[in-house]
């Protein structure tokens, strides 16, 4: 019973010492920001273009392959064994090479992921350096961003710092605010 009573003590000695340490807090809404940024609109625009332009060669490839497979089910009766093998050899080869396009396309570390870096991420470092330099300046202890998976049920306007965000980016905020 003295062991709950001090751990009982313990506790709401931590408890009363932490609310003597409000953190101030605020948040943002990354994606209300980047959409007021000329130059991410843009990056987005390209990065869109390049993948409807890689999605369509990947199309053409698989067409291709749909087309060889068509034709060698249509004569498969007249080829001779070899002939078999050639003809399933080409189109396991042309199978591959456009799994492989879209590997280097699409993959993880594929070309649109490094355009995608190299494009966004100057800009998301950006936002990045202004939301910090805005924290430091407003004494904020926590950011919270609104648009990310993070379930907001009530925000405050007041410590909304988008707009500020954007502001010490240079740019001018836009109308869809909250």
């Amino acid at each position: 019973m003295k062991s709950l009573k001090k751990v009982s003590l313990v506790l709401i000695l931590i408890v009363s010492s932490l609310a003597g340490f409000s953190q101030n807090f605020g948040y943002v809404d990354s994606e209300y920001i980047l959409e007021n940024i000329p130059e991410y609109k843009d990056a987005q625009d390209e990065l869109d273009k390049l993948s409807v332009e890689w999605q369509k060669q990947l199309e053409r490839r698989y067409a291709e392959i749909d087309k060889m497979y068509k034709n060698y089910q249509a004569e498969q009766i007249l080829l001779t064994e070899d002939m078999k093998l050639k003809r399933e050899d080409e189109i396991i080869k042309k199978e591959k090479a456009a799994k492989e396009y879209q590997k280097q396309k699409f993959g993880v570390d594929g070309e649109l992921f490094q355009k995608r870096k190299e494009l966004v991420k100057p800009l998301q470092d950006d936002v990045y350096k202004a939301i910090s330099s805005i924290a430091n300046y407003k004494k904020l202890g926590v950011v919270f961003d609104k648009a990310s998976a993070l379930t907001m049920l009530y925000t405050n306007p007041k410590y909304n710092i988008s707009d500020d965000v954007l502001k010490k980016m240079g740019y001018k905020p836009g109308e869809t605010k909250e």
